[in-house]
């Protein structure tokens, strides 16, 4: 037989194996990498009879190279279902272009350039879109959208029979969403604002005495995540982290989140490594260490009794007896742990940048502060959320940072169901495509926010405003694509306690301090501090250090 006739199996092979994957998508990466590696060497014996190095080696590169190929064009050719929709050429090609965008942090800001160059509907994966029109907003989140896709997948700890909330899907989402509602009732609401009230304190104590110190610097955005965590964990298992009274992170629990999270992230735009991935000894320490860590704080509020204090884990539990089947444990354990990651980080995130906007703009800076010391003139009313209505400006201020530097920029994808496509934004988006909304380029849009897109205009919100004109005449302001607690029904279940708490810390910290920039930080740490943001699912970005004066 000639040397191109024995080629001729493999190259076979090649194409076989990619007419299966085609329907057959692998949920993890060792059972296909075993096959991938097996039938080269199987297919040599039978056509040698033997196992030389070369004749595998020669067997496997033909195999492997036909498969490639055959994958490469067939997802650059016409015939690919959304051939018919632009983007980056080698976003079309492979997953692993975009692993490598996700490691770069700059996600959110290359979509906007390429929504930029290409328009409402970006093809950013071989099965994969970007969408920023306004009509998607409402196919995609609202009544009758699309369930969670495959990126969420390893946000879940896949060790624990159960899921958080943030991967449910369908009937067992809303059962879910249900409990959670009640924890997030208003009555439930001002029971955690005891919480918040104490550990506010906590705060000013501290920043009390930094203010008093020589220097009087710090990085604000460190003592805000102290803050948050410590809430959370009230919050959830009615007991905190006291990360504020000792001044710093003493189990190294802070890092381990944002750690978590970012790698998740990652591995989210291949989620079928996942599994793969935590079979491997040492690489799942965080994902144990977080397991170690919602066991431990399970344990205690399960020790200590329902609270009177009603906190989230009372509701979670349904230690009110509501449900006819009660939730299990390891469903409350998962969303505990779920509340102080995501909660957390998230509204760290929001305060930092809120922060960073007020001291970017003095004058808008003064401005909030005056209205905050007119609705509170006396500091020992602070605490009380009846007032937050009055706070026109400062409200105005942390939509527009949000809308500017959304907490969850590109966002997860939503899942075109298989078996039937849907028609969104003007495109045939075909059956099983990943569609993302990213509300960072959704949100800095000139056809749903003008002018100034780009720019910090809390005055926008006080402003009447059309959702329609785009001549230049009419103020645009469309509220249903302010994206930062997404969308719909299935939108953040903690909105309202979101927005309570961003406004009282606000509230507390500018009755009783002034901050302006440290003179000793880098621009990326001071006045340029928003470069530094990255997008790992949630953002990630550099120290905020800033200089701290006590107010007469």
């Amino acid at each position: 037989m000639a040397p191109t006739e024995l080629l001729v199996p493999a190259v076979l092979l090649g194409f076989a194996n990619h007419a299966y994957f085609k329907h057959h998508e692998a949920n993890n990466a060792h059972t296909p990498l075993f096959f991938l590696i097996a039938q080269p060497v199987v297919l040599t014996y039978l056509i040698y009879g033997s196992l030389s190095f070369s004749s595998v080696l020669l067997i496997t590169i033909t195999f492997i190279g036909t498969l490639s190929t055959s994958i490469i064009a067939y997802r650059l050719s016409p015939w690919h279902p959304l051939a018919h929709i632009p983007g980056p050429t080698l976003a079309k090609v492979s997953k692993w272009w975009g692993v490598k965008l996700a490691l770069s942090g700059n996600r959110a800001r290359f979509l906007k350039e390429q929504h930029d160059r290409y328009g409402d509907v970006v093809r950013m994966g071989p099965n994969e879109v970007s969408i920023v029109n306004a009509d998607a907003v409402r196919s995609v989140l609202g009544t009758g959208g699309l369930q969670k896709g495959s990126y969420y997948e390893p946000f879940s700890d896949m060790t624990l029979p159960s899921k958080s909330i943030i991967n449910l899907r369908g009937e067992m989402h809303d059962n879910r969403r249900r409990i959670w509602n009640r924890g997030m009732s208003s009555e439930s609401l001002r029971g955690y604002e005891d919480f918040l009230a104490i550990r506010l304190q906590q705060l000013l104590d501290r920043l009390d005495e930094i203010a008093k110190s020589p220097k009087a610097e710090l990085d604000i955005s460190e003592w805000i995540s102290y803050l948050t965590f410590d809430f959370m964990g009230d919050m959830a298992f009615g007991r905190g982290f006291n990360m504020l009274v000792d001044g710093c992170d003493k189990e190294g629990m802070w890092g381990i989140i944002r750690l978590g999270v970012k790698a998740t992230s990652i591995l989210a735009h291949v989620n079928w490594i996942a599994p793969t991935f935590n079979m491997i000894p040492g690489l799942n320490e965080v994902t144990d260490r977080l397991r170690r860590f919602g066991g431990q704080n399970a344990g205690h509020r399960i020790r200590s009794g329902p609270k009177e204090t009603r906190d989230l884990w009372y509701h979670l539990m349904d230690e009110d007896d509501h449900e006819k089947v009660k939730p299990t444990l390891p469903e409350v354990l998962v969303d505990g742990v779920f509340t102080v990651v995501a909660g957390s980080d998230a509204l760290s995130v929001a305060l930092n940048a809120f922060m960073w906007c007020m001291l970017s703009h003095p004058d808008i800076y003064a401005r909030v502060q005056a209205e905050v010391d007119s609705v509170y003139p006396d500091p020992q009313t602070l605490f009380d959320s009846e007032k937050h209505g009055e706070l026109k400006l400062l409200t105005a201020c942390f939509h527009e940072s949000l809308r500017l530097y959304p907490p969850v920029p590109s966002g997860g994808s939503r899942q075109v169901p298989i078996g039937e496509s849907r028609f969104i934004a003007g495109q045939v988006i075909p059956e099983h495509t990943q569609i993302f909304l990213p509300a960072y380029v959704i949100q800095r849009s000139p056809k749903h926010y003008f002018p100034a897109p780009d720019t910090f205009d809390p005055e926008r919100w006080l402003r009447a405003s059309s959702e329609t004109g785009s001549d230049g005449s009419k103020e645009i302001l469309n509220h249903n694509t302010f994206l930062a607690f997404s969308y719909g029904a299935a939108n953040c279940a903690a909105k309202h306690l979101a927005w309570r708490e961003i406004i009282m810390v606000a509230c507390v910290l500018f009755r009783h301090f002034k901050f302006e920039f440290a003179k000793s930080g880098t621009p990326l740490q001071t006045t340029r501090w928003n470069e530094s943001m990255g997008d790992y699912y949630l953002t990630e970005s550099e120290k905020l250090l800033v200089h701290i004066t006590k107010r007469e």
